[in-house]
């Protein structure tokens, strides 16, 4: 299947007066058209970053440092910020965690809607309209043609996160990235939400990068997901490998954390330590101070993505398969 996205190496940096604080160390992932890709991690992992990069909208004086990013094979991280505005909205759309802050307060939903299409396509006022009104039935408005006239504070939270999806979709993109679309929703609504990404995803043939702290979302919505801790790649992978056979000791930890309805535990289990700060991450793997299967190897020498089944996994256990693979492919 052909590559819609392509991230590759990408390295992000924020100069301080203390030095140079690198973020983002190597993150190399891709997405094919149709596919929902996530990206999981705890806070501080990375994720919302990964996204605000390919999308570049970088806060200053964050700037990628390394890597590319590609989009339909063409290089996307180096363009000026004249063609990125260009690109960003028509070809990527995005949808953010708070619909609230997302959403001008002081203008119509239905303005918002039509001149976002208006910058992307050629199209007059009316039929801008039209389009709007569609984009806000597909994403389960009721009464479309009366609420397009209302304004943000009108909506309830779940009604405004669909308007926003109804923004990301207004000019018809290639991806969506949607940073933890459902973490200010309440549980039916995250269902709903998450039923929409799917339909858009396998009507529209969009592909979706869904940014999430939120396992049982992922394991919901998506097709594969990439583990990050401290702005590395742990483990990537098929969803369901993932999530039942993860191959990297953080993964299974977080996988521990979750509650399991079939078995009974007094107490869920929790991954000692806390993700270290950008000046603090150590050499090595950045995960074996709090990793209990940490070998000395780890202190020394950071782990590339190595093959660990159905999945890649940056973790020295899975040194013996890769190099076996390796071998068996020089055959």
């Amino acid at each position: 299947m052909d590559k819609l996205l392509e991230v590759h190496d990408l390295v992000v940096e924020f100069p301080t007066r203390r030095g140079v604080l690198r973020a983002l160390d190597g993150v190399s992932f891709d997405i094919a058209p149709g596919e929902i890709l996530g990206v999981v991690g705890e806070s501080g992992a990375g994720k919302s970053l990964t996204g605000a990069a390919i999308i570049g909208l970088l806060e200053p004086p964050g700037r990628i440092a390394g890597g590319q990013i590609r989009l339909q094979g063409r290089r996307i991280d180096d363009l000026p910020p004249h063609e990125m505005r260009r690109i960003r909205g028509r070809r990527i759309g995005a949808i953010f965690q708070d619909p609230l802050t997302s959403l001008n307060p002081l203008y119509t939903i239905g303005r918002q809607l039509t001149e976002t299409i208006q910058t992307h396509l050629d199209v007059s006022a009316a039929e801008a309209r039209r389009r709007a009104i569609e984009l806000l039935k597909d994403t389960g408005i009721p009464a479309a043609e009366e609420r397009i006239d209302h304004y943000p504070h009108q909506f309830s939270g779940g009604m405004r996160q669909r308007v926003v999806i109804a923004l990301a979709l207004a000019a018809e993109p290639q991806l969506v990235v949607a940073d933890e679309p459902t973490t200010a929703l309440d549980v039916s609504i995250q269902a709903q939400i998450i039923t929409l990404l799917k339909r858009i995803c396998r009507e529209r043939g969009a592909a979706v990068m869904l940014i999430t702290h939120d396992m049982g979302v992922i394991a919901e919505t998506c097709d594969r997901v990439a583990v990050l801790y401290a702005g590395r790649v742990a483990e990537i992978g098929p969803v369901h490998e993932v999530i039942h056979r993860p191959a990297h000791p953080y993964t299974a930890g977080l996988m521990r954390c979750i509650p399991d309805m079939e078995t009974e535990r007094e107490r869920l289990h929790q991954i000692d330590g806390a993700m270290p700060r950008l000046s603090e991450i150590p050499h090595g793997c950045a995960f074996h101070p709090r990793c209990p299967q940490a070998m000395l190897r780890c202190h020394d020498a950071r782990p590339p993505l190595m093959p660990a089944g159905a999945t890649r996994a940056a973790c020295w256990l899975h040194e013996p398969a890769a190099t076996a693979a390796v071998a068996e492919t020089a055959r």
